[in-house]
């Protein structure tokens, strides 16, 4: 994948990150919190953590192909990367002050990956069929 390409990727995945978790915060403040509202403090340090975490992208960045256990190994790696980073950060930012915020953050976290990483699979081999029906149309040109 050509470097371009992937920031292009990178760039999409950022603003689907933002967008999760505006989703997700906004409907468990409308259950447990509902007069709760955002302030711009919690928009800003939610663009910071999406960011973060996009940057951390570049740890699945490989300029050639590799094997599928690589990048699975690639992506373990990113995931508990994330994980850790952004748990420490939340902590500096006292978003986090107990075990049980550590979890349900994890839990947060690796929701939002698993939403990602679909997303990303269903966009990939969506991408994939349609070359392989300019394929089939270049072999039945020829």
């Amino acid at each position: 994948m050509k470097m371009s390409e992937f920031v292009q990727k990178m760039i999409k995945d950022c603003l689907i990150i933002f967008a999760s978790i505006i989703i997700i915060i906004t409907i468990l403040r409308q259950i447990y919190y509902p007069y709760m509202t955002f302030d711009l403090k919690s928009i800003y340090i939610i663009m910071a953590f999406s960011f973060i975490s996009t940057i951390l992208g570049f740890i699945l960045y490989s300029p050639n192909d590799i094997s599928e256990k690589k990048m699975r190994i690639r992506i373990a790696i990113h995931f508990f990367t994330l994980e850790i980073l952004l748990i420490v950060l939340a902590s500096v930012f006292d978003i986090v002050n107990s075990t049980t915020d550590g979890i349900i953050l994890s839990l947060q976290i690796a929701a939002i990956y698993i939403l990602v990483r679909l997303l990303s699979w269903k966009n990939d081999k969506k991408e994939a069929q349609q070359i392989n029906e300019k394929l089939k149309a270049f072999k039945q040109d020829v």
